[in-house]
């Protein structure tokens, strides 16, 4: 809807211009600056930035929702390019008006190297994170207008971090991030995690993590104004390596985690494709439930369809309900067709995708987490369904079906219906 309104107005533009009896040459060349003030707004924006003078605001602390805190909303940026191109500072500050606690983060990074993209990063963090999820280091930034499964999540931990890290790229299809940090965590539930040393509620943990991206089918043209990527190729492929030390002045606990996913596109023609991603971790040692594995679920745990009626996500198992299953190793496929859109108007552009996914998992001393009462993903989960989406103004419908070993007695609450949201800008 966006790339509309942007159209339309620049569109408008033109015609104004004109009308105004403005010389060709000038109108021309007034267009041009328009149209390339217009594309660097529409890439901000689909990064997630407000573009200003000297910083740029970033969307993603303005407002959200979850169970614990309730609305959380703040501000936050980083410094741009005409401030300067070898050093950016970055932070936010935000508030959740549920638990009444403010959370933020500063930090910044100086660049060694330009041809590499080398840069050496420092931040400092005091904010929660969703029990048992996964982020990587190398992940591109990806920004969405709404973020679905965040509206029901209810299980944080929060943590004071300190990290330092080092991103380089060896080249535009390999990049790769080594991070150093130490936190304090206070699992915000009833939790005790208890190992041969002890029982802990609260914990210390010094942490090395590496993380490498590979895109090797991508392909570069370097230009006057740099490279630019002129086409996308799969596989995508991210592996990452975590290992927590414990021991006198370090965390309370040794475990090590090894993380792959992999993404690939099957493109039929420019309107239908197919999508195939796969996910796998394995966590060795003594792993608290916070730093474990949840396999993306979306549900929430009401009597009724309509009462779980919410908003799908992109690639969450939306029959699976939030803090059902934890694993210290699983494996997750998900299989997505989508077929070309039936038709094309202003305000819809309805489109039929068939989605199945898989869930494999399994955990080592279970009795380890006390207080909290969760499954295991060992006999396998599956679950199918249709989307149609961009019904009207980007939002469409969703129906999965849980089946399997996992198939619950009562029928209703196998079935998930929800809406999604897609805009493309």
């Amino acid at each position: 809807m966006l790339k509309y309104c942007i159209c339309f107005i620049f569109l408008f533009s033109i015609f104004t211009s004109s009308a105004q009896g403005i010389p060709t040459d000038t109108n021309a060349a007034r267009d041009s600056i328009k149209a390339k003030k217009k594309a660097d707004l529409i890439h901000h924006i689909g990064n997630g930035y407000i573009p200003l003078k000297y910083f740029n605001l970033d969307l993603r602390y303005l407002i959200k929702f979850n169970q614990y805190e309730g609305i959380r909303t703040g501000l936050g940026g980083t410094t741009s390019d005409k401030l300067s191109e070898k050093f950016r500072i970055n932070g936010y500050v935000v508030y959740g008006f549920k638990d009444g606690q403010y959370k933020y983060s500063i930090g910044g990074g100086y660049r060694i190297n330009e041809t590499h993209n080398t840069w050496l990063n420092a931040y400092y963090v005091n904010d929660l994170q969703e029990t048992a999820s996964t982020k990587y280091l190398t992940d591109k930034r990806i920004f969405q207008f709404f973020e679905p499964r965040l509206l029901n999540i209810s299980l944080f931990y929060h943590h004071i971090t300190n990290s330092i890290s080092l991103q380089h790229d060896f080249g535009p299809k390999l990049n790769t991030e080594t991070q150093f940090f130490a936190s304090n965590v206070n699992p915000k539930f009833d939790y005790t995690f208890v190992t041969d040393d002890g029982a802990y509620t609260k914990y210390e943990l010094t942490v090395v993590k590496s993380a490498l991206y590979w895109s090797p089918f991508d392909i570069y043209k370097d230009t006057k104004k740099g490279r630019i990527k002129t086409y996308n190729g799969f596989p995508k492929l991210t592996f990452q390596y975590t290992q927590s030390f414990n021991g006198p002045l370090q965390g309370d606990f040794n475990f090590q985690k090894l993380d792959f996913k992999a993404t690939y596109h099957f493109i039929h023609s420019k309107a239908s494709h197919t999508e195939l991603d796969f996910a796998s971790g394995v966590a060795v040692g003594d792993t608290p439930l916070t730093h474990l594995y949840h396999a993306y679920p979306n549900n929430i745990n009401k009597a009724t369809i309509m009462q779980r009626f919410s908003v799908a996500g992109l690639n969450s198992f939306e029959t699976m309900y939030f803090n059902e299953f934890f694993s210290d190793m699983f494996s997750v496929v998900q299989f997505k067709h989508f077929f070309a859109p039936l038709y094309h108007s202003t305000f819809s552009r309805p489109q039929l995708v068939f989605l199945t996914r898989f869930a494999i998992g399994d955990m080592q001393h279970k009795e380890r987490h006390q207080g909290i009462t969760f499954n295991t993903l060992d006999k396998g989960y599956l679950e199918s369904g249709f989307e149609i989406n961009q019904l009207l103004f980007g939002f469409g419908l969703s129906l999965t079906y849980r089946y399997g070993a996992y198939h619950l007695p009562e029928l209703e609450d196998n079935i998930a219906l929800k809406f999604t949201f897609n805009v493309t800008l």
